[in-house]
């Protein structure tokens, strides 16, 4: 489970209802929501919540870093909070469903010497592609 209201807290970014409710739908295990996503989950919590706050308070939460922003293929830009978790992704070739995964080692360690051309590396970002099982099923 993320820890983004905790997180925010710390922070002490203001926590206006708007913004509470945006981070309340966006916190959890596996949560990789899109904009409208978020939004059609915050009104139910608080009816009057706009896109547009929606919209900035997700832009300013990746500013912060406390939450990333996935874009897997063509499709729509997704949120994770498990921002300061490092981990991979599982994306479902067909649904676009998403998972967060922890394969073991060091995938920095795996690039060889002469495969980073004079890049000093500092991350990986690795995307695993299949097919989910209820699409396999389906």
């Amino acid at each position: 489970m993320s820890d983004l209201l905790g997180r925010l807290r710390e922070r002490g970014w203001r926590m206006t209802a708007q913004r509470r409710v945006v981070a309340e739908v966006l916190d959890g295990e596996h949560v990789h929501l899109t904009a409208d996503e978020v939004h059609a989950r915050a009104v139910v919590r608080l009816p009057e919540i706009s896109r547009a706050t929606v919209y900035n308070t997700l832009g300013e939460l990746v500013t912060l870093g406390e939450v990333l922003e996935v874009a897997t293929d063509k499709r729509a830009k997704r949120y994770d909070p498990n921002a300061h978790h490092p981990h991979h992704h599982l994306v479902c070739a067909s649904c676009g469903a998403i998972r967060d995964v922890h394969p073991l080692g060091n995938p920095l360690a795996d690039l060889p010497d002469s495969e980073r051309f004079g890049f000093t590396v500092s991350d990986v970002e690795m995307t695993f592609k299949g097919i989910c099982p209820n699409c396999v099923t389906a």
